[in-house]
């Protein structure tokens, strides 16, 4: 597939919310917020994780990748949608709109390999706790971890840039951001291909890793199942708890937008479905596992004792 050059395009209209000029100002404060709580609550995850070493473990590794994705997701749609709700001229420029395509498909099915990752940290350390460590060892984490980057740059950019065609106006991207389903629409010629590839694209990075997702947590059903006491039992779920409410979050939001009839889509629908996905959920995701996690409570409660003791100390010499 030949790449022509979209030189000539310089902007493109950003509708966002514009439709509803009232409702810009608050939410531009109530986005605000949120994006400055997943800023907070994912670096305070990742800072936890580098400063104390008790949760220096594979879960919390894989961890900190989702809290660096969350971060990096929001940043890449967020702040230009906060400027657009103030600015006048409701746009975003070409280069930027095709660099969202590129960047939003990349974490999107990263993040569905990091999930899949995370069900099989679960699983081998229910159902094979003894072993755990041995199996899922610091040089394993990393490579699971990269791994889940590397597939899902292979499985998302690779055949995008392979398959990307040129636009054709107008150039009014009805969303609060660019993204691949919505450009479909804007491009000029046959698109037949780029269709094949986002089917075969979907069921690698969607369906296979949300697959072992239920594979994992089947087996971990008949691990926990085999436990004789009730606090056994629980103890050994709740270790899945977090995991198991963020990929719901995750799957069910995607379920949503794109399984649903054709008689329930609507441009603004689709708008409020995918400020879940982009700025609400990776705020949630960071508190889920902090909130939840008696871990991380105790590690906040340990540095923050430390930081008290250091600060003393500093006063008194």
């Amino acid at each position: 597939m030949s790449h022509e050059n979209s030189s000539t395009i310089t902007e493109l209209v950003l509708v966002g919310f514009s439709n509803h000029p009232l409702t810009e100002i608050p939410l531009f404060f109530l986005f605000s917020l949120v994006y400055l709580a997943n800023l907070f609550g994912n670096t305070a995850v990742i800072t936890l994780v580098i400063v104390d070493s008790s949760l220096q473990t594979p879960m919390y590794i894989f961890l900190c990748h989702l809290a660096f994705l969350n971060i990096f997701f929001s940043t890449f749609v967020v702040p230009k949608m906060l400027f657009n709700f103030l600015a006048n001229k409701k746009v975003i420029s070409y280069n930027f709109c095709t660099a969202q395509t590129y960047i939003t498909l990349l974490l999107e099915s990263t993040e569905c390999f990091l999930l899949a990752v995370m069900a099989l940290d679960r699983y081998l350390a229910i159902c094979y706790p003894l072993r755990y460590l041995l199996i899922m060892n610091w040089s394993v984490c990393m490579k699971l971890a990269l791994g889940a980057w590397i597939f899902g740059f292979f499985a998302s950019v690779v055949p995008l840039y392979l398959t990307i065609l040129p636009l054709c106006g107008p150039y009014v991207v009805d969303y609060i951001f660019c993204e691949l389903p919505i450009l479909l629409h804007m491009f000029c010629a046959d698109t037949s291909l780029l269709e094949t590839f986002m089917a075969i694209g979907c069921v690698g990075t969607v369906f296979f890793p949300f697959f072992l997702i239920i594979l994992s947590y089947l087996r971990i059903l008949v691990a926990v199942g085999k436990i004789d006491s009730v606090k056994g039992r629980k103890k050994a779920f709740s270790t899945c708890t977090s995991h198991l409410i963020v990929v719901t979050l995750y799957y069910g939001t995607g379920l949503i937008r794109y399984m649903r009839p054709k008689s329930l889509y609507s441009a603004e629908g689709d708008k409020l479905i995918s400020v879940f996905y982009a700025v609400i959920i990776p705020m949630l995701n960071s508190f889920i596992y902090s909130l939840r996690n008696k871990e991380v409570k105790e590690s906040i409660r340990r540095v923050m004792e430390k930081y008290k003791n250091e600060t003393k100390q500093q006063i008194t010499d």
